[in-house]
């Protein structure tokens, strides 16, 4: 499944000032009245957008349960502004945290995938910075990609590839899931590192679960069991989907991430 966001269906927030400004596109799906429980936030992985499978899965999820949604794409990605090759880390982040302070909801449930994974352990931190910040009650991460461009892209790069790096500051690689190269640049790899999670201990202060394909050819299965060596303070579940590739956007993969979710939203009702 999935939607076409239209200019009607979308609100407009300006991000960054003078030459850094740009439009973020994003959505929110009103809580019921009666309903206390936390707003669900979608954070996108690497190229991907908020009319994703996933992303509309939870926000249908979130209109079935009387819950808040918010969900929006990073600049450079989807109906949002900006170039793609001037994202980072830093600015998805940055993006992602205006977002959820200008709707400011009470509490959230964060379910993020693949590089969302990293911009939702990036967002606890922030988060819990803030005297203004919403209460962060959950984390859901879809193989999760913390630190992807320093663990999983640079010890790989080829001559090459790092040639094209120095020389043109970016480098193309061909990509599974769409006919237009993934391009990744020296600026993301450079920020990459300045906004590692996993040199240390993690502390979201909340209940995690962790869905993970083990025929993930993106992201190793591995990789997710680094992650949890990171959160020993927190309430971790660890799914492995023995036959799961990296996207877990089929059927049974999108009633596990919902499933995921609705433990979270319930748990806090207890």
């Amino acid at each position: 499944m999935s939607e076409a966001i239209s200019a009607h269906n979308h609100q407009i927030l300006s991000v960054g000032d003078g030459d850094e400004a740009r439009d973020i596109a994003y959505m929110v799906r009103e809580r019921a009245a009666d309903n206390s429980g936390p707003a669900l936030v979608w954070l996108s992985g690497y190229r991907s957008d908020m009319a994703g499978t996933k992303a509309v899965e939870l926000d249908a999820l979130a209109e079935q349960s009387g819950l808040a949604s918010i969900r929006f794409d990073y600049s450079g990605h989807g109906i949002s502004g900006g170039k793609f090759t001037d994202g980072t880390i830093s600015r998805w982040l940055e993006e992602a945290l205006a977002v959820i302070l200008h709707v400011a909801p009470e509490r959230v449930v964060l379910v993020g995938s693949s590089m969302g994974g990293w911009i939702a352990l990036r967002l606890a931190q922030e988060l819990a910075r803030r005297a203004d910040a919403p209460k962060l009650e959950g984390m859901v991460l879809i193989a999760p990609a913390p630190d992807f461009t320093s663990v999983l892209i640079e010890p790989h790069l080829t001559k090459k590839e790092r040639a094209s790096l120095e020389e043109k500051g970016y480098f193309e690689e061909k990509s599974e899931y769409s006919p237009e190269p993934n391009i990744y640049t020296r600026a993301l790899i450079e920020d990459g590192r300045d906004n590692s999670v996993l040199k240390g201990i993690i502390e979201t202060g909340c209940p995690v679960h962790i869905l993970q394909g083990m025929k993930d050819a993106d992201v190793p299965y591995s990789h997710a069991m680094t992650l949890v060596e990171h959160l020993p303070a927190d309430d971790v579940v660890l799914t492995f989907v023995r036959d799961g590739d990296h996207r877990l956007s089929r059927p049974q993969d999108i009633e596990r991430m919902l499933n995921a979710v609705k433990g979270l939203v319930h748990s806090q009702k207890a």
